[in-house]
């Protein structure tokens, strides 16, 4: 898509847009989001720099979201980024949507790993082993949790920004209620 892009003329610049949303949408929203200086592009198809104030859209949000769900007893938590290959499994009626989208982990450094490592493609699979070690009896519950995190999903049709890339921004409520109604 970029072949088709405008070239500036000699003592020209690109500071404007160059496309026109009618005209070619995913190019105008490239645009749009680069010089208004939300986004970098990264040299991982997919993976994509937030710029400052783009994040402190998403820090702002938090802040917003953290003080009402606070409101209602959730906490907030954080679980690991990587996932054993055993627990993956485990999940696996969970996982099977995004199965082909697993990132895996399989050397380091100069070694391979003896078992390769997924990185979190969605929390359950971390969450819901740890709810079952923590929550013994109804005097347990409720369990209310929040999980802000990044989320990795090898995305391969067409990502875009905020809308479809390979690691993203998450946010993520699990609860054990201790009632039917709740």
């Amino acid at each position: 898509a970029n072949q088709n892009k405008k070239t500036a003329k000699k003592g020209e610049t690109l500071l404007a847009l160059q496309w026109k949303k009618s005209e070619n949408f995913a190019m105008w929203y490239s645009d749009v989001i680069v010089l208004s200086e939300m986004i970098s592009y990264y040299d991982i198809s997919g993976c994509y720099i937030l710029r400052p104030w783009s994040y402190k859209i998403w820090d702002l949000i938090q802040q917003w979201f953290n003080v009402k769900i606070e409101k209602l007893g959730v906490e907030n938590s954080y679980f690991p980024l990587f996932v054993s290959q055993d627990r993956l499994e485990k999940e696996k009626d969970h996982v099977e949507g995004f199965a082909p989208e697993v990132a895996w982990v399989t050397k380091s450094g100069d070694g391979e790993l003896a078992k390769q490592i997924a990185i979190r493609p969605t929390s359950e699979t971390i969450m819901y082993p740890a709810f079952s070690d923590w929550i013994k009896s109804h005097r347990d519950l409720p369990l209310k949790l929040n999980q802000w995190s990044n989320v990795v999903r090898w995305e391969f049709k067409d990502p875009t920004p905020f809308l479809r890339s390979r690691e993203f921004l998450w946010q993520g409520g699990h609860t054990a209620p201790s009632t039917h109604e709740e």
